[in-house]
């Protein structure tokens, strides 16, 4: 495996011949999703080189860093090409994953996101962009649909970050609990990176909110929970996939204790990951979140090519979207003429005592 994009170099077999990137936030406030990707690819190409390889060939893993940053998700996308890779297992955060995506689609590189949700992504008709993630139209669903259900009667506010994948998710929300006849008491964006939240939870905490929607990712969120506890100030928070890590709890602590999150169903307690769960343990890794979506990434791609029989981007594309349903760590998968994996399925889970589990299906 290569590490590049300034997070170290390291030699590789001479042995290995095809050559597939794995981008995501290595680095930066969303690091520990960066992890997730790097540990499912990894012991997927641990696993996939162990039998033999890809027609052959074993794979070359080249790990980039995005930081979820748009303009260097295009500067590692354009390393990537210029590595030689015929696909990428990521990016992560929407906003990296879209622009990165063009650059793909122009030098002919199948990318499969494992985690990004935003509709843009596959809407655009792209041939080569894939996801064995869901999309936040579904997602937005499920968390509107269950706030609709429960949390009616509480004055609901909806908040973002602003960034394609946060205000992507929280406009879902808004849409569908209008669609529902929901009422929205404040909406509003907030700065991404912010140290200080106290004006926010002033604002909620006075219009007497009792259910905070957030849309962004685990770092923030962490921290508005954390003040409002210092503020004496406990509604229900509500988030999606961006905080399911332990990271939130480690910057939340106990203030995060009973927030709810929409995540696809435990891929985890599925019996198609035993084997690779077992493995990940062993090798202290968390096999929770998105490290086996990553690892489906790497898996349906080789599946793919090996019916193919060739690692050519065009015909393992082709391949992805008429062949199937592919036997994977998530179950059996197809891909639809867009690039969406399907099924795509969402539950409700909840934050207790330093730990997520699914509180509800719907």
């Amino acid at each position: 495996m290569v590490l590049a994009a300034g997070f170290g170099l390291a030699a590789h077999p001479a042995l290995a011949q095809v050559k597939v990137g794995v981008a995501g936030p290595m680095t930066g406030s969303n690091a520990a999703f960066g992890t997730q990707l790097k540990d499912g690819a990894d012991q997927a190409v641990a696993d996939i080189n162990a039998k033999g390889g890809v027609l052959g060939k074993k794979i070359d893993e080249i790990v980039v860093d995005d930081a979820c940053d748009p303009k260097q998700a295009v500067t590692v996308a354009n390393q990537l090409v210029a590595d030689g890779v015929v696909m990428v297992d990521g990016h992560f955060c929407s906003a990296s994953t879209i622009p990165a995506s063009k650059v793909y689609t122009e030098n002919a590189i199948l990318e499969i996101s494992p985690a990004s949700t935003n509709p843009q992504y596959t809407d655009g008709g792209s041939w080569n962009t894939f996801r064995t993630c869901g999309r936040d139209d579904e997602q937005g669903k499920v968390a509107a649909e269950y706030i609709a259900h429960h949390f009616k009667s509480d004055k609901i506010a909806v908040i973002d970050d602003n960034s394609t994948y946060g205000k992507g998710i929280a406009d879902q929300v808004r849409m569908n609990l209008k669609k529902l006849g929901v009422p929205v008491t404040y909406s509003t964006s907030y700065t991404a990176g912010e140290k200080d939240y106290s004006a926010l939870i002033s604002r909620l905490k006075q219009d007497n909110i009792g259910l905070v929607y957030i849309g962004g990712y685990y770092s923030d969120a962490g921290l508005m929970m954390r003040e409002g506890a210092a503020q004496g100030y406990h509604p229900q928070y509500f988030g999606e996939d961006a905080m399911v890590t332990s990271q939130l709890w480690q910057i939340a602590g106990p203030a995060a204790e009973g927030m709810l999150m929409t995540f696809p169903p435990p891929a985890e307690d599925s019996p198609a990951a035993a084997a690779v769960v077992k493995a990940l343990t062993a090798a202290k890794e968390d096999p929770t979140g998105y490290t086996l979506y990553s690892y489906a990434t790497i898996q349906v791609w080789a599946e793919a090519a090996k019916k193919a029989h060739s690692v050519k981007p065009l015909l393992v594309a082709k391949e992805l979207k008429s062949g199937g349903p592919w036997n994977t760590v998530l179950g059996k998968v197809s891909f639809n003429k867009i690039g969406d994996i399907v099924p795509a399925a969402y539950a409700i889970w909840k934050w207790h005592d330093g730990n997520y589990k699914v509180f509800a299906t719907k």
